[in-house]
């Protein structure tokens, strides 16, 4: 049973987009998963055009791989790293605690996801 970074069972981050590295509506991870896909946030303006600048493109509609593209409110599962890249540069999109897996602790710190925490 994969667990959040409050310690309590992983919740579903999105159905609509449906989000995840698997694809099942959940940021799980595992070996095959370089990127650490275990931040779950609700996508913003500010960090869709900051992920642009960092080269990868979460607006533009990929039909081909059944990706519609993101929009400000859609909420998805981010890599770790990218997400406290962002934070640092002021950029962080808001985040959901219960849905987010706990291996991206590994990365970020608790009090710096609880400080972005959607409210």
């Amino acid at each position: 049973m994969a667990r959040n970074v409050l310690g309590t069972t992983l919740q579903t981050c999105s159905l609509a987009p449906m989000t995840g590295f698997t694809r099942n509506g959940c940021c799980e991870t595992g070996p095959e998963d370089s990127g650490s896909h275990t931040i779950c946030c609700q996508m913003t303006e500010e960090f869709l055009v900051f992920s642009i600048s960092r080269g990868n493109d979460l607006s533009t509609p990929h039909p081909e791989y059944g990706f519609e593209g993101l929009k400000p409110g859609n909420r998805w599962c981010v890599c770790a790293a990218r997400w406290l890249e962002a934070s640092e540069a002021g950029f962080a999109p808001p985040v959901i605690l219960e849905a987010c897996h706990e291996m991206c602790l590994e990365i970020v710190e608790l009090a710096d996801l609880k400080y972005h925490e959607l409210r």
